[in-house]
């Protein structure tokens, strides 16, 4: 079964997600902020990781980085909801800077289960061709 970790202070997001992936039958675990899903990441194997990118504590992009330090092989998918006030200021493009952090792809706030089910399966998809690559390179 596919071990997938969400990490994200917003516990209806995390009640979101994890219904969706279980329906599909994937294994969820929740984690509330970056240090509980460090913890998470310390005592099981997972498959895929689902990050917010702006949580309190450890933020979301020090998150990414830290868990793609300590766990490169895994996908890594950034996710924000993000609003700018001022729509007319330059902004920051913060899913592109998770992408550079270590993220394998993003999730724009809020998103259907489609758009989520699409993003899970082709980051899979993606990891597995990799790690089949290099085994047999080896």
């Amino acid at each position: 079964m596919t071990r997938v970790l969400i990490v994200d202070d917003d516990p209806m997001v995390c009640t979101a997600i994890e219904i969706y992936l279980e329906r599909e039958g994937f294994e969820v675990t929740v984690a509330d902020g970056g240090e509980a899903g460090l913890r998470a990441l310390e005592v099981s194997r997972f498959d895929l990781m689902l990050v917010d990118i702006f949580m309190p504590h450890m933020r979301g992009f020090e998150s990414i980085r830290i868990f793609h330090e300590r766990a490169p092989t895994i996908p890594l998918v950034a996710m924000s909801g993000y609003a700018f006030a001022n729509l007319d200021s330059p902004a920051p493009d913060f899913l592109r800077m998770a992408l550079e952090l270590g993220a394998t792809r993003c999730l724009r706030k809020p998103f259907t289960p489609g758009a989520l089910l699409a993003v899970v399966n082709e980051s899979l998809a993606e990891a597995r061709s990799r790690f089949s690559g290099i085994a047999q390179s080896n």
